[in-house]
């Protein structure tokens, strides 16, 4: 991994006001790049808004309009731009996805593996876990109820991952946000030896729901890097230190501060858990 720079933002995605949401992500993309960063990541469903019931109704192609806005845009600020929409499927049910698009014009994309109990009836579960590569960092992504499952990340990491985004729409009323990811958050960053950066839906989506915003990137032993929970349309900054996962994962140290847990691993007590 070599210094990166992400950016995530905190915004407020109406459901049915496509055009007004891509034009936000706009000026976040052009701000992001003012601001030298290499990666930008929006919330879940940023592009359409999150909504269960009429999830149907907004749903787009991958490789649709609001796809080859957006990958003209990274081209034109020379970023990754990762950007959540709901993706037709071959039934009704679309997936929750989260676009991944590269500035020399790739989409490759990521499908919510884990649908909680209330977007079952709505969406489609994706079953993969791709690793993406950019230029600094290899990253992947892991979208709100995901991280509740620790395979995953650890998953993720065995395949070579270094930094995870964790794009959410996490209501108002579940509580204080910033409490509850560090409870879980920080363990999956120290466990599997990663960067992790969430970002949430702020304000209300236009349909009765109100989402709690919040912005966070969490080192690999666990420790804030940045943060940003006031609230609004914000977009967070941060600069990713490489020396520790590199020392890590390069087997430079024999410290056990400095130890990747995966590596000792014993999975013929309990499988493998590279088999997807």
């Amino acid at each position: 991994m070599e210094q990166t720079r992400i950016a995530l933002v905190q915004m407020e995605s109406i459901v049915g006001e496509t055009h007004l949401n891509l034009e936000k992500m706009k000026g976040f993309i052009q701000e992001a790049a003012a601001g030298k960063a290499d990666l930008i990541c929006f919330p879940e469903l940023s592009v359409h808004g999150y909504s269960r019931d009429s999830a149907h109704l907004p749903a787009e192609p991958a490789h649709g309009e609001s796809s080859r806005l957006l990958s003209r845009l990274a081209r034109e600020a020379g970023l990754v731009v990762l950007a959540g929409l709901a993706e037709k499927s071959a039934g009704a049910r679309p997936y929750i996805t989260q676009l991944v698009l590269h500035p020399d014009g790739r989409v490759q994309k990521y499908r919510k593996t884990h649908l909680g109990g209330s977007e079952q009836p709505y969406y489609t579960a994706g079953d993969e876990l791709p690793l993406f590569q950019g230029e600094k960092v290899n990253f992947a992504v892991e979208i709100c109820w995901d991280l509740h499952f620790p395979e995953v990340t650890a998953i993720l990491s065995l395949k070579g991952c270094e930094l995870v985004f964790a794009p959410h729409a996490s209501p108002t009323i579940v509580g204080d946000r910033r409490k509850i990811w560090l409870k879980y958050l920080a363990a999956r960053a120290y466990d599997n030896t990663v960067f992790l950066a969430a970002c949430n839906l702020t304000g209300s989506n236009g349909a009765g729901h109100t989402f709690c915003g919040g912005a966070m990137v969490l080192d690999p032993k666990g420790n804030i890097v940045a943060e940003d929970f006031s609230g609004g349309d914000k977009l967070l900054v941060a600069d990713l230190d490489p020396g520790v996962i590199n020392t890590i994962r390069n087997k430079h140290s024999r410290s056990m501060r400095h130890i990747y847990y995966l590596g000792a691993r014993r999975p013929e007590l309990y499988g493998d858990l590279t088999k997807e």
